[in-house]
């Protein structure tokens, strides 16, 4: 028995933000109509900075498989990878809030997969949540999960991991038969369990009608401003990708940052000009020719 239950957050004695964010925060900022800001992560450093910056919720998402190891879509992100990089944001922003992404495959097949896959995301990576990116058939999973006492937020709207399927990427909700799709898909799943839904590439009013139908936060990644939180790729607004979505924008250029300081860098090695601190002690390059 915990000594803890009911007690409110620890706060911060200097900023006042909770030490440890919670999924009660993200129910107390929906409710207040605080919107969160959330990023992903893929590497300690990296959530160590955004954290800084005050970034409280991340997404190690499954885009690690294109941004970090270069492969041609998200259905190629391996599991135990994600696993890892999880753990690391975990270590990077220890007081955040931490998602784990569920990659192709790995809730699927089978429920009893899914269970043991997502707790090895709460157990290894340190996640406070995982995300399956799902429709209403996924309802038994979401319940599944829900009984083994693993939050789960569901993933509606556009889903990368279904784009072959597709033939390509689309925006939901540009008809009303497609916008109550994705509405009634959310509506299940927060029934079935789902403790957060993620809207991705959905027309604005889709994002409006999911906002009001379900009492959960939502979090948008280019779905409007009307939703909870907004999620993008860190990358993308640091102009580190060589594309970004129309949604994402560019808040920086630190890819060309990066570029100028490494050239400077590569000029001073060729020019012999590194600075070396390390020196032998006083008459001992003397002995080092005898």
């Amino acid at each position: 028995m915990s000594a803890r239950i009911d007690e409110p957050n620890a706060k911060s004695t200097e900023s006042g933000i909770p030490k440890r964010v919670t999924l009660r925060d993200l129910r107390r900022w929906r409710r207040e109509g605080t919107v969160f800001p959330c990023l992903t992560a893929y590497d300690a450093t990296m959530a160590r900075w955004l954290s800084k910056a005050g970034v409280s919720v991340f997404l190690v998402g499954d885009s690690a498989a294109e941004v970090v190891l270069g492969l041609p879509s998200t259905t190629h992100a391996p599991l135990d990878f994600l696993l890892q990089i999880t753990a690391a944001v975990r270590r990077g922003a220890p007081n955040a809030y931490v998602i784990g992404d569920m990659p192709f495959l790995s809730y699927h097949a089978d429920e009893n997969d899914a269970v043991v896959n997502a707790g090895r995301f709460m157990v290894e990576g340190g996640a406070d949540a995982v995300k399956l990116e799902a429709d209403a058939s996924f309802a038994s999973v979401f319940e599944r999960l829900s009984r083994a006492g693993i939050p789960a937020i569901a993933h509606v709207g556009c889903l990368p991991q279904r784009v072959q399927l597709h033939g390509g990427y689309s925006v939901a909700g540009r008809t009303a038969e497609s916008a109550r799709k994705v509405v009634e898909d959310a509506i299940r799943l927060v029934e079935a369990g789902a403790v957060c839904v993620l809207a991705e590439a959905t027309t604005a009013e889709t994002a409006e009608a999911l906002v009001d139908a379900v009492d959960v936060p939502v979090i948008g990644c280019g779905a409007g401003p009307a939703c909870h939180g907004q999620i993008v790729v860190t990358q993308d607004i640091l102009g580190l990708t060589d594309w970004q979505p129309s949604f994402a924008g560019s808040e920086g250029q630190i890819g060309s940052s990066i570029q100028s300081v490494v050239e400077q860098w590569c000029e001073k090695v060729r020019r012999k000009e590194m600075d070396h601190p390390y020196i032998m002690k006083d008459g001992e390059a003397e002995r080092l020719d005898d």
